[in-house]
């Protein structure tokens, strides 16, 4: 997997919105957020474009996408929200430049679909805030997001969770958003990698629904050629009455496998979102008294 330059002062970052549609107050708050970084922000024409759910048509965020792939003196693509969308658009793109010269892609949510993409053309990508969730995300977490975009990647040390499996291992790091991870399964889309470390959060889901889906990937073998899992957070749940909340269910359905679990980790859509490099390999050690997560290459 290629990792993407290093952010420097002075580059030049985009903000793109491939997916729902977003207030323009948001780009320019998380605009400044960048400059105070010292970047120098460039605002995608249709960022903040509506077009029923949309943030423009499909050919309008395809537009700002090219651009943003494209465009030589762009160092990084924020997604400026997820919501959905991305999937309509992401086999429409022309990948060809962008694969010879790499920037970060940072998202989440709906940007798995990005991710996922990005994984299948072997170029690493940042799993991490954007600018909607900027002015409610932690100040560590933000702290985080800068100093990995700048070289500054540091290992995770997390406490113990009840529902952690213990044991050690070296993979490459794939996933996202549980419920795009599930659509895009059997799709060109797929991460193909073999025996990765799978990383899963999801919001506002119907715990039922968390259910059925996992199901359904463990019937596909999905969890057979894993070697590890990484459960990040699953927030504002529906449907209670299913009596067990996703944590839970999740547990229960990876009682037939041996690998190491981290359960707990700090991202999804929550304040502490801390980053993850997609597509990265990664060390990780569970044990009685928590987790080690290291990203090789760290610099």
């Amino acid at each position: 997997m290629f990792r993407p330059p290093y952010l420097q002062p002075g580059d030049r970052v985009a903000l793109v919105s491939p997916a729902g549609t977003i207030d323009a107050a948001y780009i320019t708050a998380a605009a400044d957020v960048l400059r105070g970084w010292g970047l120098e922000p460039l605002i995608g024409p249709n960022a903040s474009a509506v077009h029923g759910y949309f943030a423009g048509t499909d050919e309008q965020r395809i537009h700002d996408m090219q651009w943003a792939m494209d465009d030589e003196d762009i160092r990084a693509i924020f997604c400026t929200r997820g919501g959905y969308g991305s999937m309509r658009i992401v086999e429409q793109l022309d990948y060809s430049v962008f694969q010879g010269a790499p920037k970060w892609l940072v998202g989440f949510s709906d940007i798995t679909v990005f991710h996922s993409k990005l994984n299948t053309l072997g170029i690493e990508s940042l799993h991490a805030p954007m600018p909607k969730s900027f002015g409610t995300t932690s100040k560590e977490a933000m702290r985080r997001l800068h100093d990995f975009l700048f070289g500054q990647v540091a290992s995770y040390r997390l406490p113990p969770h009840p529902f952690n499996r213990c044991g050690a291992v070296q993979a490459e790091l794939i996933g996202g958003n549980l419920t795009l991870l599930h659509c895009t399964r059997g799709t060109v889309l797929e991460c193909k990698r073999q025996n990765p470390v799978l990383f899963v959060e999801d919001v506002g889901e119907n715990l039922y629904s968390v259910d059925r889906m996992l199901q359904s990937l463990k019937l596909a073998d999905r969890f057979e050629r894993l070697q590890g899992m990484i459960v990040g957070c699953f927030t504002e749940m529906k449907g209670l009455n299913f009596g067990k909340s996703a944590e839970e269910i999740i547990h229960e359905l990876l009682a037939d496998y041996a690998y190491p679990v981290c359960f707990g980790f700090p991202a999804g859509h929550v304040a502490e979102n801390y980053p993850l490099i997609m597509g990265a390999t990664i060390e990780m050690e569970v044990t009685e008294k928590g987790t080690v997560i290291h990203f090789e290459n760290n610099g």
